[in-house]
């Protein structure tokens, strides 16, 4: 799969770029400035996108983009959608950006992960974008440019209405995406310590170990000699 990092969006009665068909005389008469006010609400679009099947998953966060929402939107998304896409899979492979709350820097992003794959009993393969190279993670042509296209002109004043817009989101090309508001708090500032580093079972891959490695899980698992991944990003 490939994964987005979020970018907050302003709730409210504020412009959003674009232009929208309407009646002659009947404009949407909206706020022109979206001046920074800590008590304004925003949303938190996460991104998982199915590369071989064509489908999108979003996690409209109300709370902080850390390494554990992230997590959780994989999970989500594996819970609701992947594991029937992918019921052979022996593996899960990610590409996700070097930065932001998945960044490969990140030790609570590895330790979220670790638990991701103790509970799904499947190794987690992870291959980050160097850093400055977001641009080519296909989430963003494929799914993220296309919800864009979708809101423009479009003033997100709640988030039903983002949620609503993100999952009628399609293409020619038959993409499909599903949204669903995740409304859990994420604080920030969560310290991971080094026993709890050390302890996950983590593999650096030697074409740069620190971009790309592997989590085993810490469950016995029964080998199988077909390989299947499921590719998402």
């Amino acid at each position: 799969m490939s994964f987005h990092r979020p970018t907050h969006q302003l709730i409210g009665n504020f412009k959003n770029a674009g232009q929208e068909w309407r009646r002659q005389g009947r404009p949407e008469l909206v706020n022109v400035h979206d001046f920074i006010d800590p008590k304004l609400r925003r949303a938190v679009p996460y991104g998982v996108y199915d590369i071989n099947n064509n489908q999108g998953w979003v996690s409209v966060g109300t709370d902080h983009d850390t390494a554990t929402f992230a997590v959780q939107a994989i999970r989500r998304w594996w819970k609701t959608m992947g594991k029937k896409r992918h019921p052979n899979a022996t593996r899960l492979m990610i590409s996700a950006d070097g930065g932001g709350s998945n960044g490969y820097r990140v030790r609570l992003w590895k330790v979220e992960l670790q638990k991701l794959a103790n509970e799904l009993k499947l190794p987690v393969t992870v291959c980050h974008l160097p850093p400055g190279t977001s641009k080519w993670n296909k989430i963003e042509h494929r799914l993220f440019s296309f919800i864009t296209i979708n809101w423009r002109g479009k003033p997100l004043r709640s988030y039903r209405t983002i949620v609503q817009l993100i999952a009628a989101t399609t293409t020619d090309a038959g993409l499909q995406v599903r949204a669903e508001l995740d409304e859990n708090k994420y604080p920030k500032g969560i310290k991971v310590s080094d026993a709890e580093l050390a302890a996950i079972r983590i593999q650096r891959h030697d074409f740069h170990g620190d971009w790309n490695y592997t989590i085993a899980p810490t469950v016995k698992r029964s080998i199988s000699t077909r390989r299947n991944e499921a590719l998402i990003s």
